[in-house]
């Protein structure tokens, strides 16, 4: 008897070196993208070491054309540094939020800028969604693996700090599910403050907000 070969994680996951290359997401059993790129030190250092509270935090629907000016407001808001860093730091949000929602023909996007210091989400799972990019800017970034038969991992991976990975969903139109599964680092007790941008593809937002209603 022939046995299947269960597939390997790189069988799953691509790796690109420009954002056009996030578009390997639509490739069959693709699971995740990931953008490698190395963030700048001096950005590094700063948000390293601006005071959590100074973090910026939101989450909100808006076109993504939008995000840039919604994201000033929010930083002014959290008392976020007026500064050349958070310039760069708002840049590259407003333009990875245009560049999913080209990957995804999305008209929206769902944006999360969530600070983290517990351990928050900290189970492998896949989102409820088509598909989630997830980029931590600040601490430990998203870590994922391949289950086999449901269980955990066995191989588990870091995405390094400030590169963007592109994660199907269960609702992702294609099956079966690839069985790569992500979670947030364990960081309780550790004295880390994460800082990660969270963007879902919303084709309408007011089914969302009437989906959300209803649960």
């Amino acid at each position: 008897m022939i046995l299947d070969t269960p597939p390997a994680l790189d069988d799953c996951t691509t790796s690109v070196t420009a954002p056009s290359g996030l578009t390997a997401i639509h490739q069959p059993a693709c699971a995740a993208t990931i953008w490698q790129r190395d963030p700048l030190p001096r950005f590094q250092r700063w948000i390293d070491a601006l005071p959590p509270e100074q973090l910026p935090k939101a989450r909100l629907i808006l076109r993504p054309d939008a995000v840039c000016d919604a994201l000033i407001n929010i930083a002014d808001q959290c008392g976020t540094p007026t500064c050349e860093e958070r310039n760069m730091l708002i840049e590259d949000a407003s333009a990875l939020a245009s560049i999913f929602a080209n990957v995804m023909d999305s008209a929206y996007v769902r944006l999360r800028f969530d600070v983290v210091d517990t351990n928050a989400c900290r189970k492998f799972h896949i989102d409820a969604v088509k598909a989630r990019l997830v980029c931590t800017y600040r601490g430990t970034g998203t870590q994922y693996g391949l289950s086999e038969n449901g269980h955990d991992p066995e191989q588990i991976l870091t995405v390094p700090t400030g590169a963007p990975i592109i994660l199907r969903g269960t609702r992702w139109p294609e099956t079966p599910v690839s069985g790569v599964l992500h979670r947030s680092p364990p960081i309780a007790g550790t004295g880390e403050t994460r800082l990660l941008l969270v963007l879902d593809p919303i084709d309408d937002p007011a089914e969302e907000a009437a989906a959300a209603y209803k649960h």
